[in-house]
């Protein structure tokens, strides 16, 4: 299976096109995990943004479990896009597979297709303000 193929079953990528699949593809790379593995820290410089495809990972905030991630989920865009930090740490609860791509392809992305740059931007706002959301006043 290609990447391009493995991109069109995650629903952020549902509406790309298969040629805008294939050119965003070799702007990931493939990255295997073992189960327990922190794959991002809370308060970290984040230059990367992941897509799970195998296997499932827990999002955390402090000691407060924020959301079990499976196949087609994908984490990292906050700090990528939105201050440079990370918001929470993500960690793999079984043996996982991922597609990883840099800040700098992201930002080649945004110049070639804004369009596909857009829908991870809208993902990134829906999770902040849900993020707001849930803190006390």
């Amino acid at each position: 299976m290609t990447v391009a193929d493995n991109l069109a079953g995650v629903p952020l990528f549902a509406r790309l096109t298969r040629e805008q699949l294939q050119e965003l593809a070799p702007r990931f790379h493939v990255q295997n995990s073992s189960e327990g593995v922190r794959l991002v820290g809370e308060g970290e410089p984040g230059y990367t943004f992941f897509v799970l495809l195998d296997g499932t990972a827990e999002v955390t905030s402090g000691s407060e479990r924020l959301a079990t991630l499976t196949p087609g989920d994908f984490f990292g865009e906050i700090a990528m896009l939105g201050g440079g930090r990370r918001s929470a740490t993500a960690t793999s609860t079984s043996p996982a597979r991922l597609l990883v791509m840099f800040g700098t392809e992201f930002r080649q992305l945004e110049t070639a297709h804004p369009e596909i740059a857009s829908l991870i931007t809208e993902a990134m706002e829906t999770r902040r303000a849900a993020a707001f959301a849930d803190r006390p006043s």
